[in-house]
């Protein structure tokens, strides 16, 4: 698994961070994201731009989801994918002034990163709700109410950007970020538990052409297939979140540089050639 893949600067128009006032900030959302303008961003291979979406019911979820009385149940997963990214963080030896986190709910990674790697934080989420019920943090952190679709800041602002469990909601990502996929399994007692669940972590379907109702008898025929063919001996069923990383940082002189393009004396196609070390000890 990679540790993540370097960004060079975040793209994006709009007011710096140090315009903000306080730690709170608010962006004015689109009524309709549909006939909102978008960034430039394109799909893979084909023109125009994708909308796959309705941002606006995304909202709704996340703010159904954090104003619910028992929410912090829902949040193993975010919590464990947190700790995973902020990992990768601590894999890049330096200090960060300052960083995103892009749709960052309850601030589920800056939990598990201290001052001494990042100095300061945005955090941003469309939902003012979550963003409400985010966990303290020793990192001074502002935030800023804002759709991941139309982030408020100028190009070059951030040293460090990351995301947890947002992405995948967004309309039009380039690409898909074809990188390695990791993988969370956990196992359900029934399909419903699975649904329950995922409507209490504010992920519910929110694409335009979903259905809007899924009939009992439909559910229940799903489940009975599901256990058939992938359920575990106990009657249980394995549910797996693909998960993919993505951390981007601003180079800085104290990262290492790459060699000079033609100083390299070994040539990569003579790696096979390289005998296995032989044991030359004696006693």
């Amino acid at each position: 698994m990679s540790s993540g893949v370097c960004l060079r600067v975040l793209r994006a128009a709009g007011a710096s961070p140090a315009a903000s006032s306080g730690s709170w900030s608010r962006v004015r959302l689109p009524a309709d994201p549909r006939h909102a303008p978008r960034r430039g961003l394109s799909a893979s291979g084909r023109g125009g731009t994708m909308n796959v979406f309705n941002r606006e019911m995304k909202k709704q979820q996340k703010q159904w989801s954090a104003s619910l009385q028992d929410g912090h149940q829902y949040d193993y997963l975010r919590d464990e994918v947190g700790g995973r990214v902020a990992d990768r963080v601590y894999d890049i030896v330096r200090m960060f002034p300052l960083a995103l986190d892009i749709g960052g709910g309850k601030s589920h990674i800056a939990e598990h990163l201290s001052k001494d790697v990042v100095e300061r934080l945005f955090l941003t989420d469309v939902s003012e709700k979550t963003l409400k019920r985010s966990r303290r943090s020793e990192i001074p952190t502002h935030h800023v109410l804002a759709d991941e679709e139309f982030l408020p800041f100028k190009e070059n602002t951030f040293d460090l950007v990351v995301s947890s469990l947002s992405l995948h909601w967004i309309n039009d990502l380039p690409g898909a970020l074809r990188q390695d996929v990791d993988d969370v399994q956990v196992n359900y007692p029934g399909i419903i538990e699975v649904m329950t669940d995922l409507q209490g972590m504010g992920e519910s379907n929110c694409a335009w052409n979903r259905k809007s109702m899924l009939h009992r008898d439909t559910i229940l025929a799903a489940e009975a297939i599901y256990k058939e063919m992938y359920g575990n001996e106990d009657g249980s069923i394995p549910a797996t979140f693909e998960i993919l990383y993505m951390i981007g940082w601003k180079p800085h002189e104290s990262q290492a540089k790459p060699a000079k393009r033609g100083s390299a004396n070994v040539s990569f196609g003579d790696l096979s050639k390289i005998s296995q070390p032989t044991n030359t000890n004696t006693s």
